[in-house]
């Protein structure tokens, strides 16, 4: 009789051990997940989203308030609606975007311009480095 109490004491034990390890587990991933996602906001530098900014975007776009060139200001871009500068002539579907030009936005756009504006007059074939498109983002968060 006690080898019996004793071999059922040692599965409950090893059951027991197993879902605390899948817990902790669970934990451990749940952790790095957020721990990467906070890393990757947190890494993004504004003075290297500058220098991006002025290599591969001021050729075409200004950041003063009111001052369109090729392309329309970006100044005040984050949290604008996308289409909307004054005095900027855009194409029909940039205007019926309907969208707020927010960081996922920015960044779905600047992966790719014309797979989200397919009329887009905008001769640029994206920003393919996700690190590159996170600062440029955060340098365009600074200007207003």
């Amino acid at each position: 009789m006690m080898t019996m109490k004793k071999s059922q004491r040692i599965i409950e034990e090893g059951v027991d051990a197993r879902r605390r390890n899948y817990r902790m587990r669970r934990a451990g991933i749940a952790g790095l997940l957020l721990a990467g996602s906070a890393t990757a906001a947190l890494a993004a530098d504004p003075a290297a989203g500058q220098q991006i900014f002025k290599a591969q975007c001021s050729i075409c776009h200004s950041v003063a308030p009111g001052v369109n060139s090729i392309g329309p200001t970006l100044f005040g871009v984050v949290g604008r609606l996308a289409g909307s500068v004054a005095g900027f002539q855009y194409t029909a579907e940039h205007k019926k975007l309907g969208v707020i030009w927010d960081a996922a936005t920015l960044d779905k756009y600047l992966t790719n311009p014309a797979a989200m504006v397919p009329d887009t007059t905008m001769i640029y074939a994206g920003l393919k480095d996700d690190a590159e498109r996170a600062n440029l983002i955060a340098y365009l968060q600074t200007l207003h």
